[in-house]
């Protein structure tokens, strides 16, 4: 399934009129600065408004996303044979052991637990993404160029970590003049510890490439949304990507937030 299908499916789920846009890799309005001055921040070019308190309303893969699934139960994950192995012998009496319930809090997982996210801006360059579930923390490196060279060359000297390492670009749509900018954000993390996809077991490696788009639509009754397609490629875990699509509905800005930790089970 493409992420093209995938995103399509999500609009019908929730009855939003048609959409379509170009994903034109970074290259609309808004990517170059004045004459001499200096270059617009990302967040002053910013294609979307992501910012603010979001709550995962689950719409796909209840009984894997709302109770963690039995061993075994991996349906819908294009594991290699060596991934069902791994998945088959998950225990979660193990990670506890070894400090390592946050296994399914990773970048590859994390925006498929339930709970809310909230959104800032960490600085001009840098898109903060807070959960809370597993109190986790994403941080969106925007490149300096156009190829994004100094994000790479910090993605490839980073520790490993839950989080990796996340490059972003805002994907600017064609618009007339005088209009608003529109488009998504495109993010690509690497650099990840070994987690799961699903929090019983179902593994990807540090070899897992996961790109995210961000969508935010706005439904005919005003409830606003912010939708995450993600494709996860693993050459060791996936015999294909694995593509899902997430959604996110807009919260007020003094919305509850209770974090808790991360579990095994």
């Amino acid at each position: 399934m493409t992420r093209l299908a995938v995103f399509a499916t999500a609009v019908c789920l929730l009855a939003w009129p048609a959409y379509s846009q170009g994903r034109g890799g970074g290259g609309g309005r808004g990517g170059g600065g004045g004459r001499g001055g200096a270059a617009p921040t990302p967040k002053a070019t910013a294609a979307i408004d992501m910012t603010g308190y979001w709550v995962s309303v689950v719409t796909e893969d209840w009984m894997f996303r709302m109770v963690t699934p039995p061993k075994g139960q991996y349906l819908g994950v294009p594991l290699s044979a060596a991934a069902r192995r791994v998945a088959d012998a998950w225990d979660p009496a193990k990670d506890e052991a070894a400090g390592e319930q946050c296994k399914a809090y990773g970048a590859a997982a994390v925006m498929r637990v339930p709970g809310k996210l909230h959104i800032t801006w960490d600085n001009d360059t840098t898109l903060k993404i807070e959960t809370e579930a597993g109190e986790q923390t994403r941080l969106f490196h925007f490149g300096t160029d156009a190829a994004g060279s100094e994000s790479m060359k910090a993605a490839q000297s980073s520790a490993p970590s839950w989080q990796g390492y996340s490059i972003a670009e805002w994907e600017q749509a064609a618009v007339g003049r005088g209009e608003p900018r529109s488009g998504d954000l495109k993010v690509i993390t690497t650099r990840m510890r070994p987690g799961y996809l699903r929090k019983n077991g179902v593994p990807y490696s540090e070899n897992a490439i996961v790109t995210e788009w961000y969508d935010r639509h706005t439904a005919p009754n005003g409830d606003i949304w912010l939708v995450v397609s993600t494709e996860v490629k693993d050459p060791q875990y996936l015999t294909v990507p694995f593509i899902t699509s997430t959604h996110f509905k807009k919260l007020p800005d003094n919305a509850p937030w209770k974090p808790e930790a991360c579990t095994s089970r």
